[in-house]
Order: C-alpha cells, then sequence, then structure tokens
C-alpha cells in the first residue's frame, strides 16, 4: 500500500515536471494532484460502503438533473457566456447536494436500493451493524465469537473508540499500557485474519465530550446495537433506548446449570470466607463453595449442589461433601474441574 502510494507521487511529479513548459511549476501541479489523490483514497477508507455507494448515486441522480436543466435552458434567452455560467453553477450545486445526500441516506438507510427493505423485514434479519467500544476490543472473546460465525454483519468501530484504545496503550502504567496493545492487536487481527467486516467510522460528536456518550449518540444516529462489557454504558444506553450486546451476559448464559442435589466433583484450590470451607473454580469461571472441604486443599473432592446464587459477576454454586444417604442416590456425571 506504502510503495503503491510512493509510485504514484513520483509518476504524478514526474508527468508535471515533464509535461509542462518550465517544468517547475508542473512540477507543484503534480506534487498538490498527487496529494489530493492519496488524501482521498485515505479518506474513502474510513467510508462506510453504504455512504460511498450512495454517494455515488446521489451525485449521478444530480449530474442527470443539471444535463435536463442545461437542456431546457438552452430555450431562455441567455448569451454564451450567461448560459455556460448558470450550467456551471447548476451542474456543480445539483452534484453536490446528490452526493451528500445520497452518502447520508445510503449510510442510514440505503435509499438506493428499494428492494432492501423487503429483504430486511424477512425472516431471520436483524441489525446489520454492530458498534463495538473499547472495552469489547481489549476484552479479546470477540476475535472468538467471529470465528465461530456467532456474528453476522458490520462491526462498527468508531474514531473516537480507536483514539481511546490508543491512549490506553500510551499509558505510563504498564498494566494499561499492556492491555491497550493488546486491544490494537485484536482490532488488527479483526481486520486483517477474520472474515469480519470491520469499518473505521469517522463520525465525531464536537459537542459530547465523554466516549461513553458519543458511542449511545452514535447508535441512535445508526440505529445499530452496541458490544460492551462496560455496566455503566450499558445501563445509560438502555435508558436511551438503545439496544446492548453484552458478552459477560453471554458468557454468564451460556454456563452449564446446576441443580439442588446433582453431583458433581472440584478441585479445592483454597479455603472459604467461612470455617470449614473449601473453594474451586470450574473451567468456566464458576466458583463452587464446599462445606467440609477445607481440609481437602489441593485434592479433587465430590459433591452435591445445595443451592446455586446468580451475581452480577456470574453465578456460585454452593454445595456440602455427600453423605451415605447422598452415595446411595444415583449420581450424574461429574462436572469437569479446574485446577
Amino acid at each position: 500500500m506504502h510503495f503503491a502510494r510512493a509510485l504514484f507521487f513520483v509518476s504524478s511529479a514526474a508527468i508535471g515536471f515533464l509535461g509542462y513548459p518550465g517544468g517547475v511549476p508542473g512540477l507543484a501541479v503534480g506534487i498538490l494532484f498527487a496529494v489530493a489523490v492519496i488524501a482521498l483514497e485515505i479518506k474513502l477508507h474510513t467510508l462506510h460502503p453504504n455512504a460511498l455507494m450512495g454517494g455515488i448515486v446521489g451525485t449521478s441522480i444530480g449530474l442527470v438533473l443539471a444535463i435536463g436543466f442545461g437542456i431546457g435552458a438552452r430555450g431562455l434567452d441567455l448569451s454564451n457566456t450567461q448560459e455556460a455560467v448558470l450550467q456551471g453553477v447548476v451542474l456543480l450545486a445539483l452534484a453536490y447536494l446528490g452526493m451528500i445526500i445520497g452518502a447520508i441516506k445510503g449510510r442510514q438507510g440505503e435509499w438506493w436500493l428499494p428492494w432492501k427493505h423487503f429483504v430486511d423485514r424477512g425472516i431471520g434479519s436483524g441489525p446489520s451493524e454492530k458498534i463495538i467500544d473499547t472495552s469489547v476490543i481489549i476484552d479479546g472473546r470477540i476475535r472468538e465469537l467471529v470465528d465461530t460465525g456467532f456474528i453476522e454483519g458490520t462491526l462498527v468501530v468508531p474514531q473516537f473508540v480507536l483514539h481511546e484504545l490508543q491512549l490506553v496503550a500510551d499509558s505510563s502504567d504498564a498494566l494499561k499500557r499492556a492491555r491497550g496493545r493488546r486491544g490494537l492487536d485484536i482490532l488488527r487481527g479483526l481486520q486483517e485474519e477474520s472474515d469480519a467486516d470491520v469499518v473505521i467510522e469517522s463520525i465525531d460528536f464536537a459537542n459530547v465530550p465523554e466516549v461513553d456518550d458519543k458511542l449511545v449518540e452514535l447508535a441512535l444516529k445508526l440505529h445499530a446495537p452496541v458490544m460492551t462489557n462496560d455496566f455503566n454504558l450499558a445501563k445509560v444506553a438502555q435508558v436511551r433506548g438503545v439496544e446492548i450486546l453484552n458478552i459477560n451476559e453471554l458468557a454468564n448464559s451460556l454456563k452449564p446449570a446446576f441443580l439442588p442435589g446433582e453431583t458433581m466433583s472440584v478441585f479445592i484450590v483454597k479455603d472459604g470466607k467461612e470455617p470449614g470451607q473449601g473453594v474451586g473454580y470450574l473451567d468456566d469461571g464458576t466458583m463452587v463453595v464446599v462445606d467440609g472441604a477445607c481440609e481437602d486443599r489441593g485434592e479433587t473432592v465430590g459433591l452435591v449442589v445445595t443451592s446455586v446464587l446468580q451475581t452480577s459477576a456470574g453465578k456460585m454454586v454452593f454445595g456440602k461433601k455427600p453423605t451415605e444417604a447422598d452415595a446411595q442416590r444415583p449420581r450424574e456425571a461429574p462436572a469437569q474441574a479446574s485446577r
């Protein structure tokens, strides 16, 4: 990419230098032309495909209307100069308005594809765009979700989220810096090594200072859900009517359900808060508290589930070491223990 840009720049400058009398003015024109084209090419990378296509269609419609106006203007009693000026002004105005309106409408509703409205209402249709925030990128699990195919559509990364991620990566705190750089690596992997359609969204809200508030405003503007692990952002967004996709809630909902009376086994890693308790963890991170297992630290013990508590941090399973009566019951397949 950089080599192609450099080659184009040098070629444009050389053509301007050799093709214009005097050399230096032509060189300047060639350089300015190359800079303008490269800047436009970089800007196009940040545009959403719908906005780009909408802008092209809108510009085309504006040009057609301008040509129609030009044909009609020939019947007016105007001099050649007046007619040329009028046609030029109308051409620029209609082409510009068509491009801007087409880009906005194409970005928001794809009006230039009328059949899209019927397709979107079909069975299994849903929001094609999902806005992801900094916490989801740093978390990293989104890469696995994309690879499994459970996430469809376009992943929208706002420019202000990317800026916040860069600030975290440049932090003086070693832990924050490592998390920020990991987030940048994950984002680059999503762009280059996965099948995800990742778009960097340049829309910003200069009058909104906080990144969370900007995410809510962008979600309302694009009518798209926000993927986040931020509890406070989720609450604020839901109050504003924005749909939230929380990866933590998804992970908790996929954890296996345990009913009182079921038997399982777990590796005890430490003592519990209450006397006599031992604590272990399942492979999915679920905490298991076992009464009477404090002396079994470093060993795998069997237990009978007595209750399950759902907290904001996840599930907690409480159990007790089985008695002789419990041992006579049909045993369930033990859950895999985590060391």
